[in-house]
Parts: structure tokens; C-alpha cells; sequence
């Protein structure tokens, strides 16, 4: 652990405000920041701060905050999101789509690392609640869903493409959350920015509809867009800094996909 003693009283008192901070982390965090300015020795408070973590950390039960604040004093620093330097992004070729298809982190890497894609941000949007936290997002408590921003580079990759792969990740006749994520905050919507967005969406959507592929009916909502809330940076870029917890949740979604698609082109080949 590099950072100083100011450095982590600022952390920690951050922390304790933070309405996100569940109470039970708040009480560890609030005992180690007294005894600190006390004239405690703060690496020793520190390591049984992190002793009192350590099994809700093995067990990705902290809150995101809390999450990002244990990965520091244990010198596992993952690499912050520059979320300001997304929001900033300017280039005449330049534009943004919104999507959201269930848990945000499986809709990063399908995205990202397509050729034109400039930047993917996690966040939620859709509801009324400002500045919401992950915990009420997840909790159902806020009207949003969890989705991605994406910039993209139209000199690069079309809307079209972007309207495709999203349906190609999501389940479109799921209104009630994807997969594995239940509630109405994991629901697939598509948040168009302008009459062009709309225009190829819903001709997309049409056209699936009318290829009745589906036997359920297509529940994907288009709606207008509204304020995007960035998601805190535990999870930004998440399948990057947890490799091995996404390679498990992407394996279960791809299954699931996979045999959803398989089982639509046999009953295709069926009415053939």
C-alpha cells in the first residue's frame, strides 16, 4: 500500500458519506479512521481493515466504492475508466447509441472490440432518480436500467451494425430482465438520440417481427434517451479487471444464446 496517511483519511472519510456504503462496511470504515486520528498506526489499521474485508472481497460483496477502496490498500489498483475524457469525446464522425440488454457487464466487450468503436461507458439511464448508485439501480429502487454509451466512428461502423449486434447479445422477447438478471432494470431497451436512430431501430425490429422467427412476441422497447448516469468505475471496463469472474458470466449467457438461436433456426427450417 503507496498511498499516505492524508490520502487514506480523505478515502476513508469519502467513504463514510458516500450514501452507497452499506452500514456494515461503514461502521469497519469509521472504526479505522477514528483509531487513525487517534495516533494509531495507520498500516497496522489498515491490515486489519483489510483482514475484516477480505472474505466479502474474495466473495465480490462489497459495494462498488468499498470494492475500489480495498483493491488499493491491498496494491491491486485496477485502471480507472476516464469517464470525463469519454464525455468529451468530439470528432464530426462521431456518434452515440445507448443500449440496454441486461447486466452492463456482458455488454462491454461484444461492442469495444468491434473495429470502429471508440469508446464503451457503463451506466444507467431510463428512470428519474439523479445521480443513482448501483445499488439502487440493481435493487429496482431507481426506474433505470443498466446500460452502455457507446461512441462510435460512422466513417468506421454504421448504426445498422451496432442495431444488429445488440440483437444478436440480447434475448428480445425477455421483457422481464435477460437471462440470469431478473427485474425491470435489466429489461432490453434500445435509447435512440435522434428520428435517425429511431427510423433504423424500429425498421429492424419490424423486420423481425415480420420474419416470425421469434414464437413469443418482440418486447425490445425504443424509447428517446434521457440523461446517461456513468456507472461508478468497479464497473467500467469489467471484463478487463475481472477476467475470470466475466469469463464465467459471458459462458453462461453465450450458452443460453446459443441454444435460444439454435432452437429458432431448427423451427425455421421446420416451416420450411
Amino acid at each position: 500500500m503507496t498511498a499516505t496517511g492524508p490520502e487514506i483519511l480523505n478515502d476513508l472519510y469519502n467513504l463514510i458519506l458516500n450514501p452507497g456504503t452499506r452500514e456494515f462496511e461503514r461502521s469497519l470504515l469509521e472504526k479505522t479512521k477514528n483509531k487513525i486520528e487517534n495516533g494509531a498506526d495507520s498500516r497496522n489499521q489498515l491490515s486489519k481493515l483489510e483482514a475484516s474485508l477480505r472474505p466479502l472481497a474474495l466473495r465480490n460483496n462489497l459495494t462498488p466504492d468499498v470494492t475500489d477502496f480495498y483493491l488499493k490498500i491491498t496494491g491491486h489498483v485496477t485502471e480507472k475508466f476516464d469517464i470525463v475524457a469519454h464525455t468529451k469525446l468530439k470528432n464530426p464522425h462521431y456518434a452515440r447509441a445507448i443500449f440496454s440488454g441486461g447486466c452492463f457487464w456482458c455488454m462491454v466487450e461484444p461492442f469495444e472490440t468491434k473495429e470502429g468503436i471508440i469508446s464503451v461507458l457503463s451506466g444507467y439511464t431510463g428512470g428519474d432518480t439523479p445521480h443513482p448508485t448501483y445499488e439502487q439501480v440493481s435493487g429496482g429502487y431507481s426506474g433505470h436500467t443498466e446500460a452502455v454509451e457507446i461512441i462510435f466512428d460512422t466513417r468506421i461502423i454504421q448504426y445498422l451494425d451496432l442495431v444488429t449486434l445488440y440483437f444478436q447479445l440480447t434475448d428480445p422477447t425477455d421483457a422481464l430482465g435477460q437471462m440470469a438478471d431478473r427485474g425491470s432494470q435489466y429489461r432490453p431497451v434500445i435509447y435512440v438520440l435522434d428520428d435517425g436512430q429511431r427510423e433504423v431501430a424500429e425498421r429492424f425490429k419490424q423486420q423481425l417481427i415480420d420474419s416470425k422467427i421469434y414464437k413469443r412476441p418482440i418486447v425490445t422497447a425504443i424509447e428517446p434517451a434521457s440523461t446517461f448516469w456513468p456507472a461508478e468505475n468497479f464497473h467500467q471496463q469489467f471484463y478487463k479487471n475481472n477476467p475470470k469472474r466475466y469469463a464465467k458470466i459471458k459462458r453462461a449467457r453465450k450458452q443460453f444464446l446459443f441454444f435460444q438461436h439454435l432452437k429458432l433456426r431448427l423451427r425455421h427450417f421446420i416451416k420450411r
